[in-house]
């Protein structure tokens, strides 16, 4: 899997290792708690779960497919996810 293309498409992720992550900063701690909501579900819905640490209204997300050792095409679907729920948000 070529890493570097794919995070061309979404500016807002970083390599760290083998995880992507990104820090939201949502208008205010309510949105915050809202955008963690919806990427639940849609987390869920894909049975693929990301690191989340909430500090007032900052979201530091974090993919990586831990049964596969690393990045997966997986951890590219679901960060355009989250990039789609977070801009929804005004964050």
């Amino acid at each position: 899997m070529d890493v570097e293309s794919k995070l061309k498409t979404l500016p807002e992720w970083r390599r760290e290792g083998d995880e992507i992550r990104r820090t939201v900063t949502a208008p205010d701690f309510p949105t915050a708690i809202r955008i963690v909501d919806e990427i639940a579900v849609k987390a869920e819905e894909l049975n693929h779960h990301p690191d989340i640490d909430i500090r007032w209204r900052t979201l530091h997300l974090a993919l990586t497919t831990h049964d596969q050792g690393g990045l997966t095409d997986l951890d590219f679907t679901l960060a355009a996810v989250i990039d789609e729920i977070a801009a929804e948000h005004g964050a």
